[in-house]
């Protein structure tokens, strides 16, 4: 009961937002998995 008072009146998250935070983690798990080559090229 208590959950679905309080989550029930949520306003609706701003799609782009989404949009962009789900691009973000892309960026940061291919910079995580690929980390190794990048210092590679670097150093």
């Amino acid at each position: 009961m208590k959950f679905e008072r309080r989550f029930g009146k949520r306003r609706k998250s701003n799609p782009k937002k989404g949009l962009f935070l789900i691009a973000l983690l892309i960026l940061v798990l291919y910079l995580f998995f690929n980390a190794e080559k990048i210092l590679d090229k670097i150093l």
